[in-house]
């Protein structure tokens, strides 16, 4: 799939909605085992798709080198992510050893009414809050690797992880496909331009959708009055 195309499709399907009627954004949830291909076919939609913005988490945890408060993640402190806690400002949240992460809500919230899309890389215990806090504007899809063999070996080839650590990774693998029947989409990632072509089509006709097509209602009104 070349770059070149996406212009066109941009364009293709502005043409489908109807005139006066904007976009409610949604969020979209891709989840895989380690391994599958799921930051890869985000990185590839990004680039195809300026409207996707992807989700920056709170965290206590301090910046690592090269780290940009904002960018890569909005540093916190403890009592204060606590604090958000228990406010509920956080989409969804989760402790991982010492630290805390957190999806804030505000951020989000203010992409969707905008119109733009918002990505998140969350795991299925992340899925299953975003599906309680935000189901009209979820869409998930569960990323699957084509065998048992070929995870591993892209877990290996990689060159990231030693045995132990990929070892590792493959036996929570099979914990984690577990969950598919809990998400919307699945898609078996044999060639990531057909996974990304088909996570494209996904978003298509999920942007379609009646219920994020804001201000549909007084344009079939307009539509009837004029009949």
């Amino acid at each position: 799939m070349s770059d070149d195309c996406v212009p066109a499709r941009q364009a293709g399907f502005a043409s489908v909605r109807a005139a006066g009627v904007r976009p409610r954004g949604l969020l979209l949830v891709l989840s895989s085992p380690s391994g599958a291909g799921k930051s890869s076919i985000s990185r590839a939609l990004m680039a195809r798709n300026p409207d996707i913005v992807m989700s920056v988490s709170a965290t206590t945890r301090p910046p690592r080198p090269g780290e940009v408060d904002g960018r890569d993640y909005h540093f916190i402190d403890k009592p204060r992510f606590e604090a958000m806690v228990a406010r509920g400002e956080f989409l969804e949240h989760a402790r991982v050893f010492d630290n805390y992460y957190g999806t804030p809500k505000p951020p989000v919230e203010a992409a969707l009414a905008a119109g733009r899309d918002v990505l998140f890389d969350v795991d299925w215990q992340g899925t299953q809050q975003l599906a309680q806090n935000a189901r009209d504007d979820l869409v998930s899809i569960f990323i699957l690797p084509p065998s048992v063999e070929e995870l591993e070996r892209r877990l290996l080839s990689r060159g990231q992880d030693s045995a132990e650590v990929v070892a590792r990774r493959m036996a929570k693998a099979g914990d984690e496909m577990s969950h598919f029947p809990e998400y919307q989409y699945v898609v078996v990632n044999r060639a990531l331009d057909d996974s990304v072509a088909a996570v494209d089509t996904i978003l298509a006709a999920e942007r379609l959708k009646r219920h994020r097509q804001i201000g549909l209602a007084d344009f079939v009104n307009a539509l009837r009055g004029a009949a």
